[in-house]
């Protein structure tokens, strides 16, 4: 296994900030025990309710937003460090001043930068515990082929699971869609043809499947409601993707309580861009719109103009369990839905454990072929 190389800090955005929550009877630091509305002690098991909020979970309105440059009750105050090797930007651990990024493995020296960003509106609060999610690793390691020892003795290591809250925007809005293209219908044609036979031409017809093309416009209406964006360029997003589906019907007013025990990483995909994101997950269900308000056998899309109306957004904050694994010079992070367990990342292969495979076979291969040229 690589030990990562070090790292220094650098300006960024913020990430939420996290109150301290002592313990009324020993002193220590509460942490929020997945699965639960309590904060626990982790030395004397005293637990601690968390308020239950009655707080709609308030969309906001995007455009309004952005004119006014985030009004200040919007917006909050908070504590963050950079891992410059890998940029992600993360709460500052209480009680630390030097540590490894979660993201990456690099080595960290903390040192807290104040600055504003969007407060988060909700949260999913962690369901899976660190045991379950150690569980859950371990047996998606050991289905994995040609898996490295290291990484099977890594897996032995439930301190490697780092819980964290990873940021998301989500959008709603209504679109209509102006557009201009061509519909084709298919239809039988009978079609001449020559032919010889014995020598002499002789003409034939068949029939042909042929398509008519008309040109089209029209316009055709959509609403959204949900679409998520991550808010990360921390972790390979093809693999994020495969978390999903987030249970957001479960969804709590956000609250300093369930970030107790976990880190948390602010947003590096700002809310504008985000919508520009949206915009383009959006695209593929107002063309398949399109398409069928066209009809016909095939579907040309020349031209689409949409215009966004009535944008809101949420700023979120997602549970995963995450582990960085260095090998051979290179870092794998592997992510756990910590509300479902759903397990996916990057994995690196032994080389040898491959090349053990290829020379059974070889092997394999060259009895089998002594004993065909035995029998002839």
């Amino acid at each position: 296994m690589t030990d990562p190389q070090p790292a220094t800090l650098a300006p960024a955005d913020a990430a939420p900030a996290k109150k301290q929550f002592p313990c009324r009877q020993c002193g220590a630091k509460l942490e929020y025990a997945p699965g639960t509305t309590v904060l626990k002690c982790p030395y004397c098991g005293c637990e601690t309710p968390i308020p239950q909020s009655e707080e709609h979970i308030a969309e906001q309105d995007f455009r309004a937003f952005l004119d006014q440059a985030g009004a200040a009750h919007e917006q909050h105050e908070a504590t963050r460090v950079q891992c410059a090797t890998c940029g992600a930007q993360t709460t500052m651990p209480p009680d630390a001043s030097a540590g490894l990024c979660p993201f990456c493995g690099a080595a960290m020296v903390f040192t807290g930068v104040t600055s504003s960003l969007i407060k988060p509106g909700a949260l999913l609060p962690f369901l899976v515990t660190q045991e379950q999610a150690f569980g859950d690793f371990r047996q998606w390691i050991n289905r994995l082929w040609f898996a490295p020892q290291d990484l099977k003795r890594y897996a032995q290591s439930e301190h490697k699971l780092v819980g964290m809250y990873v940021p998301y925007w989500t959008y709603n809005c209504d679109t209509t869609s102006f557009y201009r293209g061509e519909r084709g219908d298919d239809y039988w044609a009978t079609e001449s043809y020559t032919e010889y036979e014995n020598g002499k031409a002789v003409t034939r017809t068949r029939q042909v499947l042929r398509t008519r093309w008309t040109a089209v416009s029209g316009t055709v209406w959509n609403g959204f409601a949900n679409v998520l964006i991550l808010a990360s360029h921390s972790l390979p997003e093809k693999y994020v993707r495969k978390l999903e589906p987030w249970d957001l019907e479960n969804l709590v007013p956000y609250a300093d309580d369930y970030l107790s025990g976990f880190r948390a990483e602010s947003y590096q995909v700002g809310l504008a861009d985000g919508f520009g994101e949206a915009q383009q997950v959006m695209d593929g269900t107002i063309r398949q719109a399109i398409e069928g308000d066209i009809g016909g056998d095939h579907q040309r899309i020349l031209a689409v103009k949409s215009q966004y109306d009535h944008i809101t957004f949420k700023h979120l904050l997602l549970p995963v369990w995450l582990s960085t694994y260095g090998y051979r010079g290179k870092v794998y992070r592997i992510t756990i839905n910590a509300r479902t367990g759903e397990v996916q990342g990057e994995r690196p292969y032994s080389a040898w454990k491959i090349a053990l495979l290829v020379a059974g076979i070889a092997a394999a291969a060259a009895v089998v072929i002594g004993y065909l040229a035995s029998q002839q």
